[in-house]
């Protein structure tokens, strides 16, 4: 009779052992968003200086035209807090892209975004991807950081907001990231001992 008494509890230990099982790790449950909006200026010539000249065929459907695959461009973009270039600056966009389609017009782009103001200052973000250049909004992703964005992860919503005269293009990027709970007090820690 005693015997018949363990079974609510060895029942309970079991549905206790299955859900634990299932449970989410306390790693991903301790993760601290990241989100910022910014601009960024890409200046052909300027900001923007074509590095390599691709050795494949004209690239048939690339704005403005004699692009080649494998035409190589190196950036140090402006980024700012709004669409103008006058906008107060917000850090630098630095990096490269490689046109990578022959026939689609895409790029392949891996930059590291310097923070140089705001709650972020002296941090930065690496970006790599495929940039469609003539889709609405591209996803690129975000693969790591340093500083207060250290192992950051995430995905940034990448749109062409307008070109101006002069080949200046106007992006709009959506930083969508976070930073595991680790990575979030050793920031924190940073920040009091830089302050």
């Amino acid at each position: 009779m005693a015997k018949l008494h363990q079974w609510p509890v060895l029942l309970l230990a079991a549905v206790i052992v299955l859900a634990a099982s299932f449970a989410v790790p306390a790693s991903a449950a301790r993760r601290r968003a990241v989100r910022l909006h910014l601009y960024m200026h890409d200046i052909a010539g300027e900001t923007a200086v074509q590095v390599v000249k691709g050795t494949g065929p004209l690239h048939p459907s690339m704005p403005p035209g004699n692009r080649h695959f494998g035409d190589t461009t190196v950036m140090d973009d402006l980024l700012t807090e709004g669409p103008s270039l006058d906008s107060n600056p917000v850090g630098r966009a630095q990096g490269s892209y490689v046109l990578a389609g022959l026939v689609d017009p895409v790029v392949v782009v891996t930059a590291t975004f310097k923070l140089t103001h705001g709650p972020y200052n002296g941090s930065t973000l690496v970006i790599a991807g495929r940039d469609e250049v003539l889709a609405e909004v591209r996803e690129l992703a975000v693969v790591g950081g340093t500083g207060k964005l250290r192992r950051a992860s995430g995905h940034v919503l990448w749109r062409t907001l307008e070109v101006l005269e002069g080949a200046h293009y106007v992006l709009e990027l959506d930083v969508y990231a976070s930073l595991p709970a680790t990575a979030a007090a050793a920031a924190s820690a940073l920040a009091l001992a830089t302050n």
